[in-house]
Parts: structure tokens; sequence; C-alpha cells
């Protein structure tokens, strides 16, 4: 074990994937646990779709993903919020809504222009080959900001989570709250799909989350300990990948898949 981490360490295209990834993992946590709290752990699902329709359209342009998909997923998290809060139509009708619609340009726009070529692939399933240096500091950058500005928002958006009713009713601009953490969602989720790929970033949000809340009782623990698990559960699918030569993204959403029914059949042994 000790040489292959030896040997993850020894190649620079890895140790930027792994330190793009802990970042992304954490963040992806953090979110996910008031995501799923409040039922809306789809629109990472959403946000991923409306990702590769952007990423593909700067594609045929020949214009920076990145630098494309943030702006176009954090509109299309404005959207979702707003298309959520009409009474017509509800938050998991207006996340399929939109991310069908925009997987569909996304394909359309391939088909016509640059057809299924090697990048468009590594958006949909992922790739550690797809970060080079620009790509890393990028990640690096917005993470931290995600990070940054969860923890400075901390106790609105747990206010906003739990009790959305009482904390508008006590002043709380809860509409401003939610529209942050939908921001901070649809950078994680733009950001993550470089590694994880459009069809398996949304993982990242629901397993670690999931997993804590079966662990612990208290929503600081389960923040904490969900952090923990998908750092762990993010390195672990790392060496798996680099052993058994398996797609990252894939190995990295099997190995939360195990713990998650670990934790499944403990809870269950443990009654």
């Amino acid at each position: 074990m000790t040489n292959i981490i030896v040997e993850l360490f020894s190649y620079d295209f890895l140790i930027r994937a792994m330190i793009v990834g802990a970042l992304i993992s954490l963040c992806a946590s953090l979110l996910g646990v008031n995501l799923v709290l409040k039922r809306y752990s789809m629109i990472g699902d959403g946000l991923s779709h409306v990702g590769f329709g952007a990423m593909a359209v700067a594609s045929a342009l020949n214009m920076a993903p990145l630098a494309v998909a943030v702006p176009v997923c954090v509109i299309a998290a404005f959207l979702l919020l707003r298309l959520s809060e009409n009474s017509v139509i509800k938050g998991d009708a207006a996340i399929a809504m939109v991310s069908s619609g925009a997987l569909a340009i996304g394909v359309m726009v391939v088909s016509m222009t640059t057809g299924m070529n090697t990048d468009i692939y590594n958006y949909m399933f992922g790739s550690i080959l797809a970060l080079d240096v620009t790509d890393t500091i990028f990640c690096v950058i917005l993470s931290v900001m995600v990070i940054i500005m969860y923890i400075f928002f901390y106790n609105r958006i747990f206010t906003v989570t739990f009790d959305e009713t009482f904390a508008k009713a006590t002043g709380t601009r809860t509409g401003t709250y939610n529209m942050i953490l939908a921001i901070l969602t649809a950078v994680t989720v733009v950001l993550g799909m470089r590694m994880m790929g459009a069809l398996l970033i949304s993982s990242l949000i629901i397993f670690p989350g999931m997993i804590s809340m079966r662990i612990c009782k208290t929503y600081k623990k389960v923040i904490v300990v969900s952090a923990i698990i998908s750092v762990v559960c993010f390195f672990t699918g790392m060496i798996v990948s680099y052993v058994f030569a398996a797609p990252t993204g894939a190995s990295i959403v099997v190995v939360n898949l195990v713990v998650f029914l670990i934790s499944g059949i403990v809870k269950l042994v443990s009654r």
C-alpha cells in the first residue's frame, strides 16, 4: 500500500487530480447535507446536465469550457430556484425540464459540430487527464471560495435548511440564502465534472451526506463526518482506480456505494 501511495505522488497529473478532487469532495459533502435535508439533492444532477450542455457548446466554439460552464450553471441555479417557487411547476419538474433541455442542446450542438470526440466523452464520464495546470489553479481558487462562503454563511444556511418558514418569520432573507446555496452547488458541480463527469458528479453530493446521517444524530456532527467520509472515499477511489486501471469517477462512486451499504448493514445489526 505504501508503494502505491508513493507511486501516486510521483505523477504530476495525479497530484493535480488529488488536490482538486479532495477540495471538490469537501465542497460537495458540505453542500450535500443541506441539499439532502431540503429534499433538493437532485439539483446536482440537473446542474450537471446544464454544465454538460454549456461545455459542449464551449467546445464547439473553441472557448474555455470552465469559463463558460460556471456562469451558465449559476444562471441555471437561479432559474431552478425561481421555477421551484412557482406553485404550478414543482421542484422535481423544474429540475427535469431544465436538465433535459440543456442536455438536448448539448447533444444537438455536438452532433452538428465536433461529434463525439474525446473532450465530450470526458465531460460525460470524467477524466483525471483532462486537468491541466490552468484548470487546477482555477478549480482550487473557486473551491476555496466555496468553502469560505459556506463557513461564513453557515448559521444562515443552517436556519433555512431546517425551518425556512420560521427563518422567514424572523426576518431572515431566505430567498437570498437559498440562492447562495444554489450558486455554491452550481460552482461545485461544474468543477467536479472535469474529474467525475456529468453523469456521476451528483453522487459526491448525495452519498457522503446520506452515510453521515446514518451514523450521527446532530447537524454539526453530520457535516464534519460527511466531509471526512467524502475525502476518504475520494482517495480510496483514486487508489482503486490506479491499481485496477478503472475509470476514476466510477471507482470513487463505487467506493461511496460500498460505504453506504456497509453503514446500512451496521445500522440494522446495531438495532
